[in-house]
């Protein structure tokens, strides 16, 4: 069955594609990909049979429909492979819980993107995300470490006193008691550990300037975090000037509404606890 005919005729039921999507090439499934509509149905298949080539041209495809499973499987894929980075991100149907989790993998100008979809989301969709998001956190982000509940009963502490303040952040990252830092971070930034701990293993100066941002804290205080966290790279001080440039065009609301959906992490962890 040659590619026009899979692409363009309306005479091919979902019955028809179906055949040909199970047992077919990769050609043929592309050429599926790309008609003006495909049912959820046709699109799982796909997404199960079709290779990353193939996958790329579904997601790009807004005529193409995608169950949330499909989305899901899609999304994990994509976590895995940068070619799928920009279909997953330009796709407008992607759920925008899924749409948020790629966020630590993308290159800056598609965080731009999500950060943009972030801002047409009124809060029945943010709610309806919530409800639907549902990996694990213990799954995603591994075992705390070690010394996290003596760390706990140090901020807590702290806590009680008043006494977790941005400069104290600053000296637990200086002494280099980095699970203080992120006990005490995620309890003035309102985010979740894992997501605290993915930041700074990666040294993830965008998404710090996020959390501080929304946090409110000064720029001072943020470029501390970003030098201090760069340590011994060469041209610390030059990246941490970079990226305050970053925090400064920031709008506060715009990372007040990604910090939202960073916190589907941690609430769906506790859904699925309880």
């Amino acid at each position: 069955m040659a590619a026009p005919v899979l692409t363009g005729s309306a005479a091919l039921t979902d019955h028809d594609l179906l055949a040909v999507a199970h047992t077919r090439g990769q050609d043929h499934l592309r050429a599926i990909s790309q008609r003006s509509t495909v049912s959820a149905a046709v699109s799982e298949a796909i997404v199960e049979r079709g290779d990353d080539h193939t996958l790329d041209a579904l997601l790009r495809n807004d005529g193409a429909e995608l169950s949330r499973e499909s989305h899901e499987r899609a999304v994990d894929r994509a976590m895995a492979n940068t070619d799928l980075h920009a279909a997953v991100v330009a796709r407008r149907a992607v759920p925008v819980d899924l749409l948020n989790e790629m966020y630590f993998v993308v290159e800056a100008q598609l965080r731009d993107a999500i950060r943009d979809r972030n801002s047409e989301v009124d809060p029945e969709a943010l709610e309806a995300a919530l409800a639907a998001s549902r990996k694990s956190l213990a799954t995603r982000d591994g075992a705390l470490p070690d010394d996290y509940e003596e760390a706990e009963r140090a901020v807590r502490l702290l806590k009680l006193r008043n006494g977790i303040t941005p400069p104290v952040l600053a000296a637990f990252l200086r002494n280099r008691e980095t699970t203080k830092f992120l006990v005490a971070l995620c309890e003035l930034a309102d985010i979740d550990f894992g997501t605290a701990r993915k930041i700074l293993d990666r040294r993830d100066l965008d998404a710090l300037s996020i959390v501080c941002k929304a946090a409110g804290f000064e720029r001072s205080l943020y470029l501390t975090f970003a030098v201090l966290i760069l340590d011994r790279e060469a041209n610390a001080m030059g990246r941490a000037r970079e990226y305050g440039e970053l925090f400064d065009a920031l709008p506060r609301e715009a990372a007040q509404r990604t910090i939202r959906f960073w916190r589907l992490r941690r609430q769906s962890g506790d859904v699925a606890a309880a």
